[in-house]
Parts: structure tokens; sequence; C-alpha cells
């Protein structure tokens, strides 16, 4: 109905109303194109092109015969060639947007199709002009992008991204610096620990190196307690078996030296036995090796001698009886043969002594007194045997008063004997 009504103009040679002839048609401000075929291949490429970035092939096609039909209007017309710069910039956008980043080769390749649509020989037509100005946009463009994102205020899109950059930047070597200083503390620690383990194994050494010489000569602790009380034993007609390394009738090697009472001259009258150690064990675990020791050697007393007084076991003292049938005693490591050995073994085999017959009359508050006084005097000479260690005046008078402190606990000790050799001697006892 709307062709009828409007002036219809046929501009090809054909009538164009049958057929299979193309037809172009004017329709008052409209132009009908059917079955019309274009043989131009930079025409087809940028159909094409188009229509990959999104523009409908038909509008690709009404634009370039728009421009086509206002290049042909006012080709050799110098005036229009404004018109055509207004129209081309009022289209800049929508190309730029298409284009993106490869701005300045979509303009020179639209350039191009453009000059070869149109006549690209001509150096002076109007395509060669759309040419330049394609190309000064593009240049201009690109200082602008240039200027825009170098700029160092917000005008430029990236400031929060480069600010972001900064700062993350910043912080990764704040933390790298703050690692690094924790590794510096780790690495010192390490080296003085290090170090320590060092002087510490060389002591380790050094003691072990002794402790093989020793051992060479049958010097270890363990032997040197047992030489110890084999003296003290000797002495006193007493028999000393060193039983560390031998199984008991009884199983087990518990037991390091067993002593037997008045064996020299006889039957023993009681045993003794000593558990040398020379590392420091709990009060259970002393407790335990002295049961043990003592069931296995058939002892009725157990002494447990350690090697000096920071292996004495946490709440226990020195020369102190528990349960009746235990004692700990502490001597020199290297020089066992002292006071305190001595007193120790004299107060076990009192105590043996004493409980081997529960009818002999004894002077039990008088046995406790002596003890008492002469473990009271032991304490004495050992404090003052100590200070002398540091002293290096009066050595004389305090030398004189450790003798005569050691003659005490030994006047002491030989009373608590004498009371039971006469409570053994009673005949009231009979």
């Amino acid at each position: 109905m709307e062709a009828s009504e409007k002036p219809q103009m046929h501009l090809d040679n054909g009538n164009g109303a049958h057929g299979d002839e193309p037809s172009v048609r004017a329709i008052g401000d409209r132009l009908v194109i059917e079955r019309l075929e274009v043989n131009d291949s930079e025409a087809a490429r940028v159909v094409q092109e188009q229509a990959k970035e999104g523009r409908p092939p038909a509008q690709t096609v009404t634009r370039a015969i728009e421009i086509g039909a206002r290049v042909l209007e006012s080709e050799g017309t110098a005036a229009n060639v404004d018109y055509v710069k207004v129209q081309l910039e009022r289209n800049m956008g929508a190309i730029a947007d298409r284009l993106g980043t490869v701005l300045d080769e979509g303009n020179t390749q639209l350039a191009e199709s453009i000059a070869t649509t149109f006549g690209a020989d001509r150096s002076d037509s109007v395509q060669q002009q759309i040419r330049e100005m394609l190309l000064k946009a593009g240049e201009h463009q690109r200082t602008e992008m240039a200027r825009l994102f170098s700029a160092e205020d917000g005008a430029n899109p990236l400031a929060d991204f480069k600010g972001a950059v900064v700062r993350a930047l910043q912080s990764a070597n704040e933390s790298q610096q703050v690692e690094r200083n924790e590794d510096r503390l780790r690495i010192e620690a390490l080296t003085e620990e290090l170090t320590k383990l060092r002087e510490r194994m060389g002591a380790s050494e050094e003691l072990e190196a002794e402790q093989a010489r020793g051992t060479a000569k049958g010097l270890d602790f363990e032997a040197r307690v047992d030489a110890a009380l084999e003296r003290i034993a000797a002495t006193r007609g007493d028999a000393s078996s060193h039983t560390g390394g031998e199984g008991a009738e009884g199983g087990g090697k518990k037991g390091d030296t067993l002593i037997e009472l008045a064996a020299a001259d006889g039957p023993a009258a009681g045993r003794v036995v000593f558990e040398a150690k020379d590392k420091k064990l709990s009060k259970n675990d002393a407790w335990r090796e002295l049961n043990e020791a003592m069931a296995a050697r058939a002892a009725s007393f157990g002494v447990l001698v350690v090697a000096g007084e920071e292996r004495v076991p946490s709440g226990r003292e020195t020369l102190t009886e528990y349960e009746g049938n235990k004692l700990i005693v502490a001597v020199d490591r290297d020089e066992p043969n002292g006071l305190a050995l001595e007193v120790a073994y004299r107060l076990a085999a009192a105590r043996v002594a004493v409980a081997r017959d529960r009818e002999m009359t004894v002077d039990a508050p008088a046995v406790r007194d002596a003890a008492e006084e002469a473990v009271s005097c032991l304490k004495q000479a050992q404090a003052v045997r100590a200070a002398l260690t540091g002293i290096k005046t009066s050595s004389d008078k305090a030398r004189a008063t450790l003798d005569e402190m050691v003659e005490a606990v030994r006047a002491r000790l030989e009373r608590v004997e004498s009371l039971v050799e006469v409570a053994d001697d009673d005949p009231e006892a009979d």
C-alpha cells in the first residue's frame, strides 16, 4: 500500500517487476534494492568484518551507500570535505568503541577500504583526505591515551590500580623485612644453641674419655665405691663382695656391693647391700632400686650411694633412716673413700645388729642420740670441708677443727657399737 501511495522511480534499465533481474527503486526519501549483487572484494570484506564485530550486514551496507552517495555528490567540491569530516567525527565514537585496542589498524584498514572503493590512485581525492584525517585522529588518540594513563592524579583510570600495586609492594616489602628479622633471630638462637650443644658435647666427650680411662683402671664410680666399702669392711672383720655384674639366687642383678657383717671370722651376722648411682633418681625409683637389691641379695638393710649432694632424690636427706631399712649417702664422685661413706656403713651395720635380736637389752635412746650426734658432726664437717675449698687463709685452724670433728664422729660411732656389744653380752638377755 505504501509503495502505491508514494511516487516510485525505477532506476535500472529493466522494468524490475518480474524475473530475476535486479531492481533499484527510489520511493520518496527511501531507496529499495532487490536482487542486486555488488562484485567488490573490499566491500565484501568490510561487511564481513563489521558483522564479526556485531553490526548487522544490512546496516553496514546502508551506511556505506550513505557515505558513498555523499562522496559521489560532493566529489570535486572542496567545500563538502568539511561535511564529510563532520559526519565522520560524529561516528568516531561508535567506530572507536567497535575497534578497541586495534584502533589504529582499524582506522587504517577502513581508510584503505574507502580509498580503494572510491579510487585510491588519486592523491588529491576526497578518499585520500579522509585517510589522512583518520591517521591524524588515531595519532591524536594515542597521544591523549598516553597522557591520560601517565597522569598521576585522579584523571588516570589506572590511578587506583597503581596505588593498590604500590601499597601491595610496600606491604610485601615490610612483611619480607619482618620475616628476615625473625629468621635472623631464629638463626642467632639456633647458633647459640648449637654453640652450647658443642660445648656440652665437648664436655661429654671429655667426661667419656675420663670415664674410659677410669674404667680401664677399674675406677668408675661403682668400682670406686666398692673399693672403699671393701677397705672399710676389712678393718671391721666383715666380708665385702662386688655383686653388680652377678646374678642373684633369687634372680636379677640388683645390688652392687654386698656386705656380710662379721663374716670374715665366722657365719654372717647380717647383710647390708649398697647400690651406687652416678645419676639422680626419683624417690620412688630409689626405693624400688633398694627394695629389689635387698630382695635379690637377701639383705635386711639397703644403702643408696649417690655421686654428690645434687643427686640425692628430691625430698630426701642424706644419712637419714627411712622405713627402718633404708639410708641415702652422698659422696664425692671421684673420691668416695671418705667419712660420709664410713658413717653410712657403720650406721647400717649398727641398725642390722640392733634388729638381729629384738630381745637384746639395748639403750635405744642412747643409740639414737649417739647416731644423731654423729650425723650432725658429719654434716658440720662436710660444711667446713666445702668452705675450705675457697678459703686460703686460716686453713690450719679450720683443718684442726675438722680433724676434731672427725674424731668426735668416730668416738660416737664407737660408743654406738659398744652399746650394742654390751647389750649383746648382757647375761640377762639369755
